[in-house]
């Protein structure tokens, strides 16, 4: 999700993601809420909120009010399927607080807290943020939303009610409970009492067992999340007009698209063929850069018609963008729509300065495109991991690299750095390159290259972590499906869990790019 902003009559409320930053405030606000619950040491600390933002960092919401955080929720996956209302503990359905048990092939979202602060209730915010964890839900497209709900006044009854009745008298409007009469006015439903859920003085160690069921849910075959990706090993070569350009641009869109492909992923500077027309030939460097920065709106609008004409995700390699009066290698991502955004390379080689004078860009954002997750590393930025780490730590499930290379050490380069990516942050990395030469356009005289698509190393994948992987060097078109489960299952039960045994009390990495919520791309429809 992306931060939301309301107006109240006590300032702004915005609900957002929780971040790291956030977690001492996280733990103080707990006790606060529950102070029953910290007596009996049950409410959580820093080491239990830094395992829900690695685990599941979507399920983790925060509210602030006027910049002070107010309110919480956490939440984690699990699998119900065909028991969702079987009996269990709050410790069990959490992994002892850690969720580790989190799996996103689950069908059912669980409602591990909700926290408002005491001086902030009766304003709404855990309405938001109910409603934030229901547009979870659907954006998931999850079957159902349980949890266990503390009934807050039952310790006030329970000489002369069992649980059960007191539930059963609140359902009814005779009894009036701080909690369950809330979540009743949220549109969930009881089904039924847990005992021995958590130890919790005021519940008397009981809980309901709520549910919401969600009204958009689409049933998939087992939950399968399967994306099919076309990497195009594009041959340069020279072309007398734009309308040559495009012609060969479409020709492996439609064929991706034939071939139903979720995402085709262009080459880096596959576009500098445009300088190999007779009017734009032979020009120096930077003025060629220039011109080609020129032609940045037919490029846009040529991928644009292609992507909503096709009905697919255009990866379109990259191209310069002119930002006032620097340039950019950009690559810009296309929706099914039309819409776009722009992932400037970070990381600019010395020959790029030296011949074209670009320049780095300073942001680095994961895309969800409703069919997963992505990340674009263009070329070089490949070779630095914390880049690739960065963008797995905010839920990239696929990266895509595209990369223009001139000979076979600058390929293995971005090959093996890309090879190293997947494997250690358990994500899938595709690649495509260009081949073939352009005597016309100086700095793309000759190219190596052999298009791929990697992943971890790991019983669920290919054996040497190669899911595919192009001839070198001749012009063809890589399609392959990626299974996202697969993913998952890997950093769960795999035997080796990179993304989970990370020694974060070892090592510390901090990233200095801007806020995503501050600088995030439009999402489809945009």
């Amino acid at each position: 999700m992306h931060a939301v902003t309301y107006k109240t009559s006590h300032g702004s409320l915005t609900i957002r993601p929780a971040k790291a930053s956030d977690i001492p405030g996280l733990v103080a606000l707990d006790k606060v809420c529950f102070p029953a619950l910290a007596e009996q040491d049950v409410v959580w600390k820093a080491s239990h909120l830094e395992s829900h933002q690695r685990v599941f960092p979507e399920g983790q919401i925060v509210a602030l009010l006027e910049d002070r955080l107010v309110g919480a929720v956490a939440s984690l996956i699990v699998p119900f399927h065909d028991q969702p209302y079987r009996p269990h503990t709050y410790a069990g359905i959490t992994d002892d607080g850690y969720f580790y048990n989190h799996d996103p092939r689950g069908d059912t979202l669980y409602g591990a807290s909700v926290s408002v602060h005491p001086e902030a209730r009766g304003l709404g915010i855990g309405a938001k943020l109910y409603e934030a964890r229901r547009q979870l839900c659907r954006s998931l497209n999850l079957r159902r939303i349980l949890a266990g709900g503390r009934i807050h006044g039952y310790h006030e009854h329970a000489d002369k009610l069992s649980a059960a009745d007191y539930v059963k008298a609140v359902e009814d409007g005779r009894l009036r409970d701080l909690v369950l009469s809330f979540q009743l006015r949220e549109g969930f439903v009881v089904r039924g009492v847990l005992d021995h859920y958590l130890p919790d003085p005021l519940s008397h160690d009981h809980a309901t067992l709520i549910e919401w069921l969600n009204p958009d849910y689409i049933p998939t075959p087992d939950g399968e999340r399967k994306v099919r990706v076309a990497c195009v090993q594009y041959q340069v070569r020279k072309i007398e007009s734009f309308d040559d350009f495009a012609e060969q641009v479409e020709y492996f869109v439609e064929t991706a698209a034939d071939y139903r492909a979720d995402f085709v992923l262009f080459p880096e500077f596959f576009s500098v063929q445009l300088l190999s027309q007779r009017a734009l030939k032979n020009l120096p460097s930077r003025e060629g850069i220039s011109r080609l920065a020129d032609l940045a709106p037919e490029f846009l609008s040529l991928m644009s018609r292609l992507a909503s004409e096709y009905g697919l995700h255009i990866i379109a390699g990259s191209h310069p963008i002119r930002e006032g009066e620097i340039i950019h290698n950009s690559c810009p991502i296309f929706f099914p729509d039309g819409s776009h955004t722009l992932q400037p390379k970070l990381h600019i080689t010395p020959a790029e300065v030296k011949y074209w004078g670009i320049t780095g860009g300073n942001e680095l954002n994961v895309i969800d495109t409703g069919k997963a997750r992505i990340g674009i590393l263009i070329c070089y930025d490949s070779e630095f991991p914390e880049a690739a780490r960065h963008l797995a730590d905010q839920g990239a499930e696929i990266i895509f690299v595209p990369y223009c290379t001139d000979d076979r050490p600058a390929y293995q380069r971005v090959n093996l750095c890309s090879r190293a990516r997947a494997v250690e942050n358990q994500i899938y990395v595709a690649t495509a390159g260009i081949v073939g030469n352009l005597p016309s356009v100086p700095a793309m005289d000759i190219h190596y290259g052999r298009a791929a698509i990697f992943t971890p190393s790991d019983s669920e994948f290919a054996r040497d972590g190669i899911l595919a992987e192009a001839d070198p060097n001749v012009e063809m078109l890589l399609v392959s499906d990626l299974d996202i489960n697969d993913l998952y299952r890997s950093r769960t039960s795999g035997s080796v869990r990179q993304h989970l045994d990370r020694r974060k009390d070892l090592f510390r990495f901090e990233a200095k790019l801007p806020d995503p919520e501050d600088t995030r791309p439009p999402s489809p429809g945009t």
